[in-house]
C-alpha cells in the first residue's frame, strides 16, 4: 500500500505524491520563543519529527524545516517586563527549546530559520503584495485585503459572511475590512525595527511563514504542518499572502495535529492546567512523555494525565523488559543458522510469522496517515510473541527460535527508532525508571533487595506466611515481584 495522508485542504487521506519522485519538502511551524515550551509543544513537535523520520525511512531524501517567531507583541512585551532586549529573550528561548526537543529525542531539521533573519525576504514579498492589488499601506501599517483574493477560506472552509458579522477592528488599527490582516507593523517607541518603504517598522505574524518557506522550500513544496489550532487564521492567510504573490498552488498537503487535553480539560493558564516539558520531566523520562504522545493517532485529541504517563511507563518498560532478557539470553547461546525444527507447533508458527510479518505490518500502519498507534500495536504483538519463545525455553530443541529471537530484536530497534524509541541500554533504563520511581517514598532500592532476600530466606525455611506477607507488602507500595530460575527481581507498577 502507498503512503496515504489526511490532507486538511481536501478534508480527506490522499495518495501521498511528492512534487518531485524521491524528494520531499516539509514545512512546520515552529514556537514564538517567549516562554518555556508546554506539552502541546511537545506534542506537535514529536508528530512531525514521527513524519520526518518514517519519510527517510521510506528512502525519500527529505528537506524539513521549522522556524522561529522571534519577533512578535509577546516577545517584546516580556523583554519589556524583564529589562532586556528583545534579541537576548528571543535567544534565551531558542536556547530551552532546543534543550527540551534535544531531551525528548527529536532530530534536527535541515533548516531552522528565524523571522528577524528575513526581513529582506518579507519586505520584498510585501511589496509584491502591494504591487498586486492585493495589499494596501495604511499610517505606516500594511494589511493584506483579504477580499481580493478569491481562495480566502479555503482551508478552514469557514463562511465570510458569518465571521464579518462578529468581526471588529481594533482601536488604532486602520483596516479597509475588519478580517483584513497585518503584514508590516509601524513601530512604536522602544520596539525592535527595520527599515521598509513604509517606514521602520516590523513584520506581522503570517507573513514569516511564507518568506522563510518559500526561500527555502520554493513556491510551491510538498507538506506543511502544525496544530490544528493554527488553521486559522495562520495557515488560511500564508495561503492567501503566498498564492497571491506567485499564482501557485502554494502546499499540496495540510497536516494538523489534535490538541492535548489537561485530565479531560482544555489546557489553560487560568485553569491551573498549564504544564511545561521542563515541568514534566522532572517527574517522567523524555522516552515516556514521547511513547505517551505516540500512542494516540496524531490527528486524535489526547488526554494528558498522570495516570496516562504512569500507563505509557508501564507499556514502554515491557518493551525494555524483554530487550534486556533477550539480550542477556543472546550473550549467552550463539545464534544458529535458521534451519527448521524438527516439530513446530501452531502456536510457535504464530510467533515465527508474526515476527516474519513485523516490518511489514509496522510500514501497513504507518502507510495509512502516519498510524504510530496501530504500529505500536503491531510492536506489542511482537513482545508478547517473543516473551513466550523465552518463557518456553526451547532453544536447545528448536535452535530456529534462538534464530527468530535475535531477528525479532533486531526489527523492534530497527522499527522503534523510526518512531525514536528503546534507543536506550535496557538494563541501564529499567534501573533508572526503577529509581525514579522510588524517589520520595520509604522504599529504597536496597530495602526491596533486603526485603527480596529475608523472603528468600524465609521459602527456604518453609515459612510460607512470611514470604508472602512481604510479597504483599511490596505490592502495596508498587513493587511487583518476579520470581524465575534465575532468582527474583522486581520492578516497578
Amino acid at each position: 500500500m502507498a503512503l496515504r495522508l489526511y490532507n486538511t485542504m481536501a478534508g480527506r487521506k490522499q495518495e501521498f505524491v511528492p512534487l518531485k519522485p524521491g524528494a520531499v519538502s516539509m514545512y512546520v511551524c515552529g514556537v514564538t520563543v517567549y516562554d518555556h515550551c508546554h506539552i502541546g509543544h511537545a506534542r506537535a513537535n514529536i508528530v512531525f519529527d514521527i513524519v520526518y523520520r518514517y519519510l527517510k525511512f521510506a528512502g525519500y531524501a527529505v528537506t524539513y524545516v521549522r522556524n522561529y517567531t522571534d519577533v512578535d507583541d509577546k516577545i517584546i512585551n516580556r523583554a519589556n517586563e524583564r529589562g532586556i532586549s528583545s534579541k537576548e529573550l528571543s535567544e534565551e528561548y531558542i536556547r530551552a527549546f532546543n534543550e527540551d526537543m534535544d531531551a525528548l529525542g527529536l532530530q534536527k531539521p535541515t533548516h531552522q530559520p528565524k523571522a528577524t533573519d528575513y526581513i529582506p525576504q518579507i519586505v520584498d514579498l510585501v511589496s509584491r503584495l502591494i504591487e498586486r492589488g492585493l495589499a494596501y499601506e495604511s499610517g505606516g501599517d500594511v494589511y493584506f485585503a483579504v477580499d481580493k483574493f478569491p481562495g480566502y477560506l479555503k482551508l478552514s472552509k469557514r463562511n465570510m459572511d458569518d465571521m464579518l458579522a462578529g468581526a471588529r477592528i481594533a482601536p488604532g488599527e486602520q483596516k479597509q475590512n475588519p478580517m483584513d490582516f497585518a503584514l508590516w507593523k509601524t513601530a512604536k517607541p522602544g520596539e525592535p525595527s527595520w527599515s521598509s518603504p513604509w517606514g521602520e517598522g516590523r513584520p506581522g505574524w503570517h507573513i514569516e511563514c511564507s518568506a522563510m518557506s518559500m526561500d527555502l522550500l520554493g513556491p510551491s513544496f510538498d507538506i506543511h504542518g502544525g496544530g490544528k489550532d493554527l488553521v486559522f487564521p495562520h495557515h488560511e492567510n500564508e495561503i492567501a499572502q503566498s498564492e497571491g504573490t506567485t499564482g501557485k498552488p502554494f502546499v499540496k498537503y495540510w497536516m494538523h495535529n489534535g490538541f492535548v487535553n489537561i485530565n479531560q480539560e482544555k489546557m489553560s493558564k487560568s485553569l491551573g492546567n498549564f504544564f511545561t516539558i521542563r515541568e514534566i520531566l522532572e517527574k517522567y523520562d523524555p522516552e515516556v512523555v514521547r511513547f505517551f504522545i505516540i500512542t494516540a493517532h496524531y490527528r486524535s485529541p489526547i488526554d494528558f494525565s498522570d495516570q496516562n504517563l504512569d500507563e505509557a511507563k508501564v507499556g514502554l518498560s515491557r518493551f525494555y523488559e524483554l530487550l534486556k532478557a533477550a539480550d542477556e539470553l543472546l550473550a549467552r547461546m550463539p545464534v544458529p543458522s535458521r534451519i527448521p525444527c524438527p516439530t513446530i507447533d501452531d502456536s510457535e508458527r504464530e510467533i515465527y510469522d508474526r515476527i516474519e510479518l513485523l516490518e511489514e505490518r509496522f510500514i501497513e500502519a504507518m502507510d495509512d496517515d502516519f498510524n504510530a498507534a496501530l504500529a505500536i500495536g503491531h510492536l506489542f504483538e511482537a513482545v508478547r510473541g517473543l516473551n513466550r519463545l523465552i518463557a518456553e525455553r526451547r532453544f536447545e530443541q528448536c535452535p530456529l527460535s534462538l534464530a527468530v529471537l535475535a531477528d525479532g530484536v533486531k526489527k523492534l530497534r530497527r522499527l522503534g527508532d523510526v518512531l525514536g524509541l528503546f534507543g536506550s541500554e535496557p538494563a541501564a533504563w529499567l534501573e533508572k525508571q526503577k529509581s525514579a520511581g522510588l524517589q520520595g517514598g520509604e522504599l529504597t532500592a536496597e530495602t526491596i533487595e533486603a526485603l527480596i532476600a529475608e523472603r528468600k530466606q524465609a521459602r527456604a525455611d518453609r515459612n510460607f506466611t512470611r514470604s508472602d506477607e512481604i510479597r504483599d507488602e511490596l505490592d502495596a507500595k508498587g513493587v511487583i515481584l518476579l520470581d524465575s530460575r534465575e532468582g527474583t527481581t522486581w520492578k516497578l507498577k
